[in-house]
């Protein structure tokens, strides 16, 4: 099983950051909570200011657990670990993805997420 960490972040207004994967990456065009894969040993917090870092070059305060959900894909099992955080500072610049947007919660339900990321857009729309 692989660990993954998203990161829901929100800014001043209450929206919350999605990010689109882009071509050529698996589940590209599907929209997503960013984040990544955790590495032997570190925590999802340590894991989600790493990845935020490399992905969008931005900091990130991971500060309140959100939600587990374990999906099977084709090929692998993922355990998607979320965090709720806060972002600190940086402007986005993107690596693994092909458009950002910030979204108020009751709008997520227009954008069409990677099926392991649905189970935290329901709960967020709630």
């Amino acid at each position: 099983m692989l660990e993954v960490a998203a990161a829901i972040i929100e800014n001043k207004e209450g929206e919350i950051l999605i990010a689109r994967r882009r071509e050529g990456k698996s589940q590209a065009g599907f929209w997503e909570f960013p984040g990544g894969k955790l590495e032997p040993g570190e925590t999802p917090e340590v894991c989600l200011k790493r990845e935020l870092k490399e992905e969008m070059q931005i900091e990130i305060e991971p500060y309140a657990y959100f939600g587990i959900n374990e999906h099977q894909y084709e090929t692998v099992t993922i355990r998607l670990i979320a965090y709720k955080a806060h972002l600190l500072g940086g402007t986005i610049q993107l690596v693994d993805h092909d458009d950002v947007r910030w979204v108020r919660p009751q709008d997520l339900g227009l954008f069409r997420f990677a099926p392991a990321d649905v189970p935290f857009v329901q709960m967020l729309m709630d």
